[in-house]
């Protein structure tokens, strides 16, 4: 897609770019100080932010009644600590350098990936809304152009700045909303990225399970592979440490089926089975039950 025009240093505009000065300043700290200063912020967020905190505490309870009331608490924390260096994270992937990185990064199951692009068909990795989406995102286009799909920021400034910088390294962005351009990617053979693990209140959603509670899920994996005829590969990242572990799974089976609520089920398991291996690094404050099935009551 093509970069829109640069916002001006209008007085109404400074306040954007304050913020992102302040956000390319902060992407240029060295690794180690980013991981201090984020787990720092972080924590602070755990006190400050009750309406997050709670959200993210009523999900837990929801996914992990195996575990007691300490641990839940323990996870919470942690959840916010990674939550804060998140925000390091995506102002390095964005504008700083990702060269120390790469020198520890680690990667599983690229074959399976270039296997599928070798057949010249279009693949669509599907992942979740982990807190490192976008610095492992980052470095998976070092090995394949890669295509992303995300939803538009509301500032002028920021969206400018953000697209600016995921076009440094990725392929094309498209919107949430502009599906004619990711399958007609697809269909070319691209690669496009995706997290189809939040519900955009859109009509092509079902209620399927995700942690066994049922959740308004988008259809559109099921959809995008039906009409584009991509393969479709579970992506899954998290960071271990100071490094990171990229984990592409074979294509599914049999996907898509002539059921989209089967589907987006199956797509919800793989993401639940990401979640686990991870869990403090999901994106827990998103209310992610909001939506609930006729009858039943709310969560949050």
């Amino acid at each position: 897609m093509q970069l829109p025009p640069r916002p001006s240093f209008a007085p109404r505009h400074w306040i954007g770019w304050l913020g992102i000065g302040i956000g390319w300043l902060a992407g240029q700290l060295p690794w180690p100080l980013q991981r201090a200063l984020g787990g720092g912020i972080g924590r602070l967020a755990y006190f400050f932010a009750r309406s997050r905190r709670r959200a993210a505490r009523i999900n837990l309870a929801l996914c992990f009644p195996e575990l007691d009331a300490a641990a839940r608490k323990q996870l919470l924390r942690e959840h916010f600590a990674a939550l804060g260096i998140g925000l390091f994270e995506f102002a390095r992937a964005w504008w700083g350098s990702i060269a120390t990185l790469r020198r520890t990064v680690r990667i599983e199951g690229l074959e399976h990936l270039c296997d599928a692009v070798a057949q010249g068909r279009g693949v669509l990795l599907v992942s979740g809304h982990f807190l490192n989406l976008e610095i492992c995102g980052r470095l998976l286009c070092d090995h394949v152009p890669l295509a992303g799909m995300y939803r538009r920021h509301a500032g002028a400034v920021l969206e400018w700045a953000v697209l600016r910088g995921r076009l440094r390294y990725a392929a094309a962005m498209f919107q949430q909303h502009e599906l004619r351009g990711a399958i007609r990617h697809l269909k070319s053979g691209g690669v496009l990225w995706y997290a189809p693990d939040q519900d955009m209140h859109g009509k092509d959603t079902a209620f399927a399970p995700f942690f066994g509670i049922p959740a308004a899920s988008i259809t559109a994996t099921h959809q995008l592979a039906r009409v584009s005829g991509c393969s479709v590969l579970p992506f899954f990242h998290h960071r271990e440490h100071n490094r990171y572990v990229l984990r592409i799974a074979p294509p599914l089976a049999d996907f898509p089926s002539s059921d989209a609520a089967a589907d987006t089920a199956r797509v919800n398991a793989q993401i639940e089975a990401m979640v686990r291996q991870a869990p403090a690094q999901y994106l827990w404050i998103h209310r992610r039950f909001k939506r609930r099935p006729q009858g039943e009551p709310a969560v949050y």
